[in-house]
């Protein structure tokens, strides 16, 4: 080696060698910083603001008891700690509502912000804020205050902002409520994209087809009061027939990918929930029992923050000699789930009444189709009037970019989303537009008394329309509606509709004695899946918002049905847990039965399928081959089935996709009744298409690089919890922010709900007054420090399934907050 190449050899080293220190001094610094931005968990801290003492006991997995002389003092505690515990997190959903996430991660984030400006959630905030009752809003002011304190006092700020080059801005009183927008923006659609499917289904076939493909209801669905709808009869060819094609669309000439090439299908992954309860009649206490799991995105850190409030309404004198006074005695004390960046306790128990909710998908949104002036297009019809297009401007700040102008064209009925044809304009009309819709009315179940003063309540709750399920501690159940619903007359809003002549329109909301209740049945049970709830009269109030499929409601109510003994919380737990594959056993046969003798020695690979579906034991678990192979052919003959069918719909609108739709009972009546018209001319017959569905199985299994046999479903539906920032990073790193990546049992069609990126948020059964039996589960922990020790604490619990104490367990720290 030469001389000048030894020395290039040493001037890389030496730059390699300044450049991994670089790294190691960058990596240490920002451990330290992260350490430094742990809060404090023992000893004493200033709040201003507060009437008395704060006292805060801290268990083993971080979940707080926070003990304060008023409702508004536990406010002020309780937002101190959501910042020091998950300020990141509680900005994010901010940022998210507001429109204002490109401020912090530039560009890529500019889209999101569109779509969230258009509806100028901010300025709905500052509305909401300004019509809220007194007593609600100094509860706001004086969990803004603590929110402040709260991030004030960490020694650093989280480690996210470090990343990001950016400081924490300070929390707004709005801010609280754009929280509240945050969750309207997880569990509603913004551009309605039901209703737009299925009015493109009727488009394109007429409304026989549409009552097929997509039903109101069916014989087997899980109503709350026993209604079912009526088969419509399998239209026949002179409706549709493949077999020519449509001759009202091109789709003849367009031609068909195999579905084996398409990606996988995430069928009915949508934000829902479990809940479920058993009327004391029918449980070991003699108090009813009550259930719920909420599905949601699962992330890191998870939405919710558990917490504990006691509270004695009892305000010390003004004129007391005492420095910092005592709280009184405890009067009030309520325990569940809360989300950072509001002050209330979303779901779970106050003693006597415990409560939960599943979206629920009633219609609360409409799309308006709007009629253009034949003299200018930016008027539009309303009535006898031409009104003008209100134009809002809005401006995106981009952090390292330029700001980024854009304009939400408005009608009187609200944004507009879309075109439709002749020019016509596409507006939507949402119950969430309005600033009233919103409030902090869940704060009154933390003091109910009751079933029936809960479901008096409900239909004032300012939250995404949902349905409640509440049990009480002397043995009462009910659900209702909780949230608003628009009054509709002229029309039920399933599919656009032309409002410019008053005919069709929304006559405010329903008021509340016309929610429909069900309150202790005989059965002494009550459930909900996001299904359909009720039929008839009831069903017209709720209208259609793309209910899910009835199959989860049914397992959960005929798990119920099955607990003969008096029931615990374990009883209900096991109901949560259930991954037996109901839905799929059918399938299952149907599947066997093709692998005919013949439909082997036709293609020999087939003979291990069947030698695997064979040993298929019901559950979607882990360990599962037969589950996973199933669940994929289904998929494969829906769109080999379907897929044709809705080729003039994708034609049509690019953004149709046939998997959103509930399509297991008129997929279900194809493959039973067969008929030709139904067939593509790529089959002879229906035993084609399904023997085709196998062989896509097949070459999917090949592309997997590993024996069909090694299938599991554990090894598809793996764990994938993530922090937001460990996608950019890599693997090694990213495994110290991201929850445990675990094989999961469990699917969308049955009880226990889950993906690798979707399940339960949480999961808790409860009895009102009897706490302590209680069982809880939350993916992920507390806090939202990684060098936290409730960063994962509580976790594993969840992924197991193992029983874990609803209350807060023994207190291992313990902060006061002072005056």
């Amino acid at each position: 080696m030469t001389r000048a190449v030894a020395t290039r050899f040493r001037l890389l080293a030496s730059v390699l060698s300044l450049l991994l220190l670089a790294v190691i001094l960058a990596a240490g610094g920002l451990w330290w910083l992260t350490r430094r931005s742990l809060p404090q968990l023992d000893g004493a801290a200033t709040l201003p603001g507060l009437s008395a003492a704060v006292t805060v006991g801290r268990d083993a997995l971080g979940v707080p008891t926070v003990r304060g002389a008023s409702r508004i003092d536990v406010a002020r505690a309780l937002g101190y700690l959501h910042a020091q515990d998950r300020f990141f997190q509680m900005d994010l959903l901010r940022r998210r509502a507001a429109g204002e996430l490109a401020e912090l991660f530039g560009k890529a984030a500019v889209p999101a912000d569109r779509a969230a400006r258009v509806h100028g959630f901010r300025t709905l905030a500052r509305k909401t804020l300004a019509l809220l009752p007194p007593d609600q809003s100094a509860l706001v002011s004086a969990y803004t205050a603590g929110v402040n304190a709260g991030l004030a006092a960490l020694r650093a700020r989280p480690f996210e902002y470090y990343v990001l080059r950016v400081r924490p801005q300070p929390w707004l009183p709005e801010d609280t409520i754009l929280v509240g927008y945050a969750m309207v923006l997880d569990l509603q659609d913004l551009q309605d994209k039901y209703e737009l499917m299925l009015a493109t289904i009727q488009d394109s076939y007429g409304r026989t087809l549409l009552d097929f493909l997509a039903p109101r209801g069916t014989e087997l669905d899980a109503a709350l009061d026993g209604s079912t709808f009526p088969r419509p009869p399998v239209p026949g060819p002179e409706i549709i027939d493949l077999r020519k094609r449509n001759p009202r669309t091109a789709a003849a000439t367009t031609p068909r990918r195999e579905p084996a090439l398409l990606p996988e299908a995430a069928d009915g992954f949508a934000p829902g929930s479990n809940a479920m309860a058993l009327a004391g009649s029918r449980t070991a206490s003699g108090s009813a029992l009550l259930a719920n799991d909420m599905h949601l995105g699962l992330r890191v850190p998870n939405i919710w923050y558990r917490a504990s409030l006691r509270w004695s309404d009892e305000v010390p004198s003004s004129k007391s000699q005492v420095p910092n006074p005592e709280p009184a005695a405890v009067a009030h004390c309520v325990t569940g789930v809360t989300i950072p960046g509001t002050p209330l306790v979303v779901a779970g128990s106050n003693g006597r009444v415990a409560w939960g909710f599943t979206n629920s998908y009633a219609d609360t949104a409409d799309i308006v189709t709007v009629e253009p002036s034949s003299i200018d297009p930016i008027l539009y019809k309303n009535g006898a009037d031409l009104t003008l297009m209100e134009d809002r401007h809005e401006t995106i700040r981009v952090k390292s970019g330029a700001p980024v102008d854009m304009i939400a064209r408005w009608t009187v009925w609200g944004p507009v989303i879309g075109e439709a044809e002749h020019n016509r304009s596409l507006a939507l009309r949402w119950v969430f537009d309005d600033p009233a819709a919103l409030n902090l009315n869940l704060l009154a179940l933390e003091t109910a008394p009751d079933v029936a003063t809960a479901l008096v309540l409900a239909p004032g709750l300012g939250l995404p329309t949902q349905n409640l399920i509440v049990a009480d501690r002397a043995g009462a159940i009910g659900w209702t509606m909780a949230g608003r619903l628009p009054r509709r007359v002229g029309y039920d809003g399933r599919l656009p509709a032309v409002w410019a002549y008053g005919d069709r329109r929304w006559d405010g909301c329903l008021p509340p004695e016309d929610y429909p209740r069900i309150v202790s049945p005989t059965s002494g049970q009550l459930w909900s899946a996001n299904n359909r709830p009720v039929g008839g009269d009831d069903y017209a109030k709720l209208g259609d918002g793309g209910y899910m499929g009835a199959a989860r409601a049914r397992q959960i109510r005929d798990d119920l049905a099955g607990i003969t003994t008096p029931a615990r919380p374990r009883d209900l737990l096991a109901v949560q847990l259930d991954d037996r594959a109901r839905l799929l056993e059918r399938w299952q046969k149907v599947l066997l039965a093709a692998l005919t003798p013949a439909a082997i020695t036709a293609q020999p690979a087939r003979a291990e399928l069947r030698r695997l579906i064979e040993a298929w034991n019901g559950h979607a678990a882990v360990d599962s081959v037969a589950y996973t192979l199933v669940r994929r052919w289904r998929t494969g003959v829906a769109d080999r089935a379907l897929g044709p069918v809705f080729e003039p719909c994708t034609e049509a609108d690019a953004a149709f996709d046939f998997h959103r739709l509930d399509y297991e009972e008129p997929l279900w009546r194809l493959v039973q009744a067969r008929p030709p018209n139904f067939l593509t001319p790529d089959y002879l017959t229906w035993d084609d298409l399904l023997l085709a569905a196998v062989d896509d199985v097949l070459r999917w299994a090949d592309r997997q690089n590993r024996p069909l046999g090694r299938l599991t479903w554990g090894s598809r539906n793996t764990a994938r919890i993530q922090h937001p920032f460990s996608r950019f990073l890599p693997a090694p790193l990213a495994r110290l922010l991201d929850m445990p990546a675990e094989p999961l049992s469990g699917d969308n069609d049955l009880p226990r709900v889950q993906s690798p990126t979707f399940g339960a948020s949480e999961r808790f059964v409860v009895s009102p007054g009897h706490e302590e039996e209680g069982i809880f589960h939350m993916p992920g922990g507390q806090s939202g420090n990684p060098l936290s020790p409730f960063y994962r604490a509580g976790h594993e619990a969840w992924s197991h399934g193992e029983p874990t104490p609803f209350l807060p367990g023994p207190t291992v720290h313990t902060l006061r907050l002072h005056p």
